[in-house]
């Protein structure tokens, strides 16, 4: 069986007597924009996270002011 692709200007297959242009294209249309922002959010969150993630696991050491030093007994630099 093969179906056929409801153009533009057919009736709209949901019975509403419109055309599907003025009724279920627009509907269509607006839901893949937002599953389309809702994975543009989902990939800007997880690189914010991983992100984070590498700013806490760098070394301690490297992350001072220049020419200074880590002093481990006073837990700070120098």
């Amino acid at each position: 069986m093969r179906h056929e692709k409801t153009g533009r200007n057919d009736l709209c297959p949901c019975g509403s007597a419109k055309k599907y242009k003025k009724c279920c294209e627009a509907k269509q249309q607006k839901q893949r924009g937002s599953l389309l922002m809702v994975v543009l959010v989902a990939v800007v969150v997880a690189g914010g996270i991983m992100a984070a993630i590498a700013s806490f696991s760098e070394d301690s050491s490297s992350s001072g002011l220049p020419g200074q030093t880590w002093s481990p007994e006073h837990g700070h630099y120098h």
